[in-house]
């Protein structure tokens, strides 16, 4: 069994976590410890780790994971089922458990840039699931993605709720949320998962508004979930001319206006986590973006942690 049970911990408190991804440089692993200690001081119950596309970075994937175990919380892996073999997950997973990492992700992942398909053996998360449950027992504990606003790959709303319903039959413990900025659709489907016998604990994934062009490009780009009329109009007044993703933009009041948006910005995510927590949410999964110290302005600001 999975060293940690994080569900069980869900049954008596609101959890609090992290998401980091492993840094492209040498220079941002070595700032990585760093970062990862900072966060640690909030005492979360585990922070994940991103996998890239087809396990491209799966050893830096790895060297996180181990940082994260040395500062003394539970590693979540995230892990695609993007190129990769029923033999080759296998192979990973015994390593992953063998360096004492017994908690995962499981997801079908992002298609490479340019291909229409997995390109390995299995083509869903589902099936990633049914595997890890049938070859590993309860090794590990299992966390898959959910979409309040419904998988942009996914026909309805209601087939997507009814693969999540797979994912528990098939043996997965908990959901991590995709992004939901609309809180009444967010009320919406947690009321539709539960009422088609989805029992699992629900662990919300909150990206920090600090920045137009990625808050836009983390919508619209994979997600395609609703800006809600709050963030848009927050959007609008701090604008950047001609737009926030021009490299070069004439906008004279370009500084103070990023420096309102994240102000902002940072307002608008702790009221957003003051609605979630009012819902009875399990967990709060905070995009920390390898960045810590906004995201203990944030932490701190909304008295989710009271450092003693």
């Amino acid at each position: 069994m999975a060293s940690v049970k994080l569900t069980e911990l869900m049954k008596e408190r609101q959890l609090l976590s992290f998401e980091l991804f492993p840094p492209k440089t040498d220079k941002g692993m070595e700032n990585l410890p760093g970062t990862i200690e900072h966060l640690c001081q909030f005492e979360p119950e585990y922070i994940s780790v991103t996998y890239g596309a087809g396990g491209g970075n799966v050893g830096a994937n790895r060297e996180v994971c181990q940082m994260v175990k040395k500062a003394g919380t539970v590693p979540v892996t995230h892990f695609t089922v993007i190129k990769n073999t029923k033999e080759g997950i296998r192979d990973q997973l015994e390593t992953y458990l063998s360096e004492g990492v017994d908690h995962i992700l499981a997801l079908r992942g992002d298609f490479p840039r340019g291909e229409h398909s997995t390109g390995g053996d299995f083509n869903y998360a589902t099936d990633l699931v049914k595997f890890i449950r049938r070859e590993f027992g309860d090794k590990f504990e299992i966390a898959v993605a959910g979409s309040p606003e419904g998988h942009i790959a996914c026909r309805s709303l209601d087939a997507d709720v009814s693969v999540l319903k797979m994912k528990q039959d098939n043996g997965a413990d908990y959901i991590m949320t995709q992004l939901c900025w609309d809180m009444e659709q967010f009320a919406r489907w947690q009321d539709k998962i539960r009422k088609a016998g989805v029992t699992m604990p629900i662990d919300v994934g909150i990206m920090p508004i600090l920045d137009q062009a990625a808050t836009i490009s983390m919508a619209l780009s994979r997600n395609g979930c609703v800006m809600d009329r709050e963030l848009s109009r927050l959007i609008s007044k701090y604008w950047i001319f001609p737009n926030p993703f021009d490299k070069a933009p004439f906008d004279d009041n370009l500084e103070q206006k990023k420096e309102d948006f994240k102000k902002a910005g940072i307002e608008y995510t702790i009221r957003q986590i003051d609605k979630y927590r009012a819902l009875g949410v399990e967990g709060i999964h905070l995009y920390a973006l390898n960045k810590w110290k906004d995201v203990s302005e944030i932490i701190n600001a909304s008295g989710m942690r009271t450092l003693i």
